[in-house]
């Protein structure tokens, strides 16, 4: 997106359009999702990914370690 001072009176308008659609329809669709979330049966969900998690299982490499190791070190090298 370029910065407003380079922009068209047209895409002025375009934009502040998007930004007003969106504080209208973020709530409405926030609470959809919501909705969504909660009628979803956990149990049925679990069945329905079953092959999938044994799927990634069969044809993932196993790992040597868990991996906290390497976390630690991007964790260090981040706080320098």
């Amino acid at each position: 997106m370029k910065p407003v001072a380079e922009m068209t009176e047209q895409e002025k308008a375009q934009t502040r359009a998007w930004i007003k659609n969106w504080q209208e329809l973020g709530p409405i669709l926030e609470e959809e999702r919501r909705k969504s979330i909660r009628r979803v049966n956990t149990a049925d969900a679990i069945t329905a990914l079953e092959m999938a998690y044994k799927s990634a299982r069969l044809h993932s490499p196993r790992r040597k370690t868990s991996g906290l190791v390497e976390q630690q070190h991007w964790f260090k090298r981040g706080h320098r």
